[in-house]
């Protein structure tokens, strides 16, 4: 009797676990996806009447939904084999409609509301019915009822984003929309439990650690690398003013943050999250946690380059209060997703990381002295507690046998 062959959708030990040439592609797709967020909120920091919570909310609202979209894809990529016509329709279609998404996202609280939203539901339902065209008549491996699951979660959530997408009032629409994102985000870390089939059963079916580690690692440059497109963009953008010595020296600060960036990420716990997710107790745990702690860092960068851009463009202009978000609160925001990273690799968190995050609050908190500080001066005390902590690192790390990873999961 032969023996049973093996389904190509599933991951097998022999699958490759590098990205795939249509996973980088998607990865463009959100390259320009991260320059709309940030041109979202220069608008929103230089606008007359400064930035607003409810604006900050909606402008985080577009970008959870992008991560959402990108998060998931990796999951699924992840799961199942990427070379199958059926996982590659997905990502085909996953990047087709998040370009929609990204065209939209500027104007998402405004008359691009109901493009927004529907190009997002497309993502949904799209993704799961090319999935199951391409697998009619098929044994799906693992877990076969996962679709099912997903679309009975995407119907849930279906009415509040049609709805805040037709709403004309900003509140309205952010009320429907964060229900919408809150119930979407549910259901990606529970496992989708939905009536009669209960959760998805990621422990069942072989998960490729190595493969989703190096996505959220390349993720990461991605936003690196739209730090350093919007820095530049705005250092020539102005004719015959762009190599004044004070925009020189904001675009050397902004270079150098950026490279102190990928350095605090990669030492050590960004450079041995592949072993780590591979070593854990329950690899699946520890590869959603990482997603969440991803997104804290990412946000921060992209934070961190709106602060810069600012900079460049005023650097002794009159520091507004609000702009102190972007340029203090951008790195701080990566400084706490990188501790929380650094605690799930290690079961630890360094003192560098929380003395980084004391000193940029003690900044912020200063508001009547900070304020009155050029930009470039605020830029440079941003930059500076960075090399702290990386000098810091590299200090620690002089001499040493180089840190094995010891997940608490």
């Amino acid at each position: 009797m032969a023996d049973t062959p093996i389904d190509p959708l599933l991951r097998t030990e022999a699958s490759s676990q590098r990205a795939t040439f249509l996973e980088l592609f998607l990865d463009l797709v959100f390259v320009f996806a991260l320059t709309r967020v940030s041109q979202r909120l220069v608008e929103d920091f230089t606008s007359d009447q400064g930035i607003l919570l409810s604006e900050a909310g909606q402008t985080l609202l577009l970008f959870l939904a992008l991560w959402f979209i990108w998060a998931s894809t990796a999951w699924a990529t992840s799961t199942q084999e990427p070379e199958t016509l059926a996982v590659q329709g997905v990502v085909v279609v996953t990047v087709v409609c998040s370009m929609v998404v990204a065209v939209a996202l500027p104007e998402g609280f405004g008359d691009r509301g109901l493009i927004f939203a529907g190009a997002y539901l497309a993502v949904q339902y799209g993704r799961v019915g090319f999935f199951l065209l391409a697998t009619r008549g098929r044994s799906v491996p693992g877990d076969p009822d996962t679709p099912r699951r997903v679309l009975f979660w995407a119907g849930m959530t279906t009415l509040p984003w049609l709805v805040g997408g037709l709403a004309g009032e900003n509140v309205l629409r952010g009320v429907f929309w964060s229900i919408a994102i809150g119930v979407d985000y549910l259901g990606f870390t529970l496992g989708w439990p939905t009536p009669r089939l209960g959760r998805a059963r990621h422990g069942g079916q072989p998960f490729a650690g190595e493969h989703l580690a190096e996505r959220y690692q390349q993720f990461l440059l991605i936003a690196l690398g739209e730090l350093i497109l919007v820095t530049g963009i705005s250092f020539s953008s102005t004719e015959g003013a762009a190599f004044t010595p004070a925009r020189s020296a904001a675009l050397g600060l902004a270079l150098l943050t950026t490279v102190l960036l990928w350095r605090i990420y990669f030492y050590r716990a960004g450079h041995v999250l592949p072993n780590a997710i591979i070593q854990a107790r329950d690899p699946t745990r520890l590869g959603l946690a990482a997603a969440y702690t991803h997104l804290v860092m990412i946000a921060g960068i992209v934070l961190t380059g709106v602060g810069y851009e600012l900079s460049i463009t005023h650097p002794f202009g009159h520091t507004a209060p609000a702009w102190l978000i972007a340029i203090l609160g951008g790195p701080a925001l990566f400084l706490a997703g990188r501790a929380g990273f650094e605690f799930q690799v290690f079961a630890r968190v360094s003192w560098t990381r929380v003395a980084g995050l004391v000193l940029l609050a003690a900044s912020a908190v200063v508001v009547p002295v900070t304020t009155r500080l050029p930009l470039l001066t605020v830029a440079g005390v941003t930059a500076a507690v960075l090399l702290g902590v990386a000098l810091s690192d590299l200090r620690r790390a002089w001499g040493q046998s180089p840190e094995q990873p010891a997940p608490p999961v």
